[in-house]
């Protein structure tokens, strides 16, 4: 199981979801081999003066990835390297301006469908 949280300015960000969506998801099914029928997506944008930093750009964008416990460390190098690259490609974010943060759980923490998570029968792999 993998969620994204969006956060980003609003007045910058909010007629380009699909686009972000996309991009994004296409990492994962890449390099973390999710389904594409897995998208779990929550967009967070935010009023200008409801994210502080100045020292990145108005187009500062953060990626939370919240997903199950089990990909090695190799493959969220992988995940990450591939965001940074089709985010500068597809979305011309500059690698300044885009953070990411995977945040791990195990699966019995998870309750979906009815089950806990390490209950569940994936279609997918997590420990890639």
């Amino acid at each position: 199981m993998t969620q994204i949280k969006f956060y980003g300015r609003r007045d910058i960000w909010s007629d380009r979801r699909q686009e972000i969506s996309d991009t994004v998801h296409g990492c994962l099914t890449e390099a973390w081999r999710l389904p594409e029928d897995k998208r779990f997506h929550r967009f967070l944008l935010l009023d200008a003066e409801d994210l502080v930093c100045p020292q990145r750009s108005e187009r500062y964008l953060i990626v939370e990835i919240v997903c199950f416990a089990g990909r090695s460390p190799q493959a969220k190098r992988d995940l990450i390297r591939t965001l940074f690259a089709r985010a500068q490609e597809q979305l011309d974010l500059t690698p300044e301006d885009l953070e990411i943060v995977i945040l791990e759980s195990p699966q019995v923490n998870w309750g979906i469908r009815g089950l806990p998570g390490d209950e569940l029968t994936l279609t997918y792999p997590v420990v890639v």
